[in-house]
């Protein structure tokens, strides 16, 4: 039976073989995945995509790349790989910088379409003031640009949020575009839209002009009854300033810490989200002053005009700007004099939320002020360094004039001198005893306040000293203890020689002795 145990010994050697090649086979496998997402996770940690193409008007002048021309990875039989990826993962991030760009440009011409709305709605609102009896051309005009920007401004506000839901897209590898369209993204878009799309369409009159004179119909007439207008003009002029939320957006896409790499990386090791909460943060700790003074300047103003607008019905001194500024003053400062005061319930409401932001504004000034008088850790230790040396002089004084006082009142005590002297002695004495203490207790405190600020430099420096004289001293005795090793090791060498020495000895005088 020697052939079929030869014939089983080559299959099991075959099957050993083949077994060691698939063994190969997965540790080679197993590299490439690892060199994978290795390239993976430097690539933004973005994951591979299938089937990604480019277009060309937005790869600037690149050509449209099929499907079939996607990375593709293939292992042959031997376990070796036949293919490499193409770039697709440079292609995606050039993609991403291209939407990112578009987003920042789409955000600055949205911004500028919703001032520019204001800013004309501001200016129909001060020509339909006054009753003028020429022609109304350019009150049509402007009306018709309000709703022209309004338009636009819609138009933008749908083009930005396509570019975020593709920058969605993109960064959750080429996902479908409805896993985007969550409750809270749709819930978010219908505002915005809703916002952007309030605009005033009838006029801005006064109580006492009449509706229908026999003068040519303007922009300004309707044919619904004034109050009626003037509330729906009013609520919707008011309501237009909500536009300016895309401050926010602009602020934050704008910011030189989500254009910074550095800043995006230390803050994904941190897991920190870059919100406009965390630029304004960042604004407040830089320029404090001035962030405050720009938003105090353009509340004031806005506040003040939104005033006359709602008080320009009730024919009252607060529908003129220079009382309209006076009272925003006064209200946001929390003095109010009472000299004037609003009569429409639209300008109490706008006194009301003056007053409130007043209050949050002044709070922030405080914080600032204190800020910038506060002195530093350097200023501290130089501060408390000399009243330490200052109060250790007075100490010495103190001392003086208590050894002083002992030695004329001891010297009055001797000599029996005037009893009126002694007394003077006595109290001078006790004055300076005082004196003594009080200084001493001033600069025990003082010390304690030093002792509570911690000089964290300091203190991290003390404890790398301790810890590379530990780390010494953990090296010093492993090398004591090598030492001994080795020195065991030879005094168990030498006594076993000694003892095979002994015993040949032994065996030698008595050959009896195994």
């Amino acid at each position: 039976m020697p052939s079929p145990t030869v014939g089983g010994s080559s299959r099991d050697s075959g099957q050993a073989e083949d077994g060691g090649a698939e063994g190969d086979h997965r540790e080679r496998g197993t590299g490439d995945r690892a060199l994978v997402c290795a390239l993976e996770m430097e690539m933004t940690n973005c994951s591979l995509h299938v089937d990604s193409r480019v277009d060309s008007v937005n790869c600037d002048g690149l050509n449209n790349r099929k499907t079939n021309d996607s990375a593709e990875v293939t292992v042959s039989l031997s376990g070796k790989r036949t293919a490499f990826m193409e770039g697709d993962d440079l292609y995606r991030l050039r993609d991403r910088k291209l939407l990112v760009e578009d987003k920042k440009r789409l955000c600055a011409l949205s911004l500028g379409a919703a001032v520019l709305g204001i800013l004309l709605m501001i200016s129909h609102a001060e020509l339909c003031r006054y009753d003028t009896d020429g022609p109304y051309t350019a009150l049509i005009i402007i009306n018709s640009s309000i709703s022209l920007s309004t338009g636009c401004l819609l138009a933008l506000i749908v083009a930005f949020h396509y570019k975020d839901i593709r920058l969605f897209i993109i960064d959750h590898n080429q996902v479908d575009w409805r896993i985007a369209m969550t409750s809270h993204r749709i819930l978010g878009i219908s505002l915005e839209l809703l916002v952007c799309i309030i605009h005033p369409v009838g006029s801005y009159r006064e109580i006492g002009r009449n509706a229908t004179s026999s003068s040519a119909a303007s922009l300004c007439v309707s044919s619904q009854p004034v109050w009626v207008m003037m509330d729906i003009d009013l609520l919707l002029s008011v309501l237009m300033f909500l536009r300016l939320y895309l401050v926010h957006r602009a602020i934050l896409l704008h910011s030189k810490v989500l254009l910074s790499a550095s800043y995006r990386s230390i803050g994904s090791l941190n897991n920190i989200n870059f919100t406009f909460r965390f630029v304004l943060k960042v604004l407040m700790n830089e320029y404090p002053a001035r962030t405050l003074l720009v938003f105090i300047l353009f509340f004031w103003l806005s506040a003040s005009w939104m005033l006359t607008l709602c008080e320009r019905g009730t024919e009252e001194v607060t529908s003129n700007m220079n009382t309209a500024l006076w009272l925003i003053a006064i209200t946001f400062l929390t003095v109010g004099y009472g000299d004037v005061a609003p009569h429409s319930s639209c300008g109490k409401a706008v006194c009301l939320f003056t007053g409130v932001m007043g209050v949050a504004c002044t709070a922030m000034l405080v914080a600032v002020v204190n800020k910038t008088l506060a002195l530093n850790k350097g200023e501290k230790h130089v501060h408390f360094f000399m009243l330490d040396i200052q109060i250790s002089k007075r100490i010495r004084h103190a001392a003086a004039n208590v050894l002083r006082e002992c030695w004329l009142l001891h010297r009055t005590n001797l000599t029996k001198g005037n009893r009126s002297e002694h007394r003077r002695h006595q109290r001078g004495l006790l004055e300076a005893i005082r004196v003594f203490r009080h200084l001493r207790l001033k600069q025990r405190k003082l010390r304690d306040y030093v002792s509570e600020m911690v000089d964290l430099p300091k203190m991290q420096m003390i404890m790398c000293d301790l810890s590379a004289n530990w780390n010494n001293s953990y090296r010093e005795l492993e090398q004591r203890i090598l030492s001994m090793e080795q020195k065991l090791d030879e005094l168990s060498r030498c006594f076993q020689q000694t003892s095979e020495l002994l015993f040949h000895v032994l065996r030698h005088r008595n050959p009896e002795i195994r």
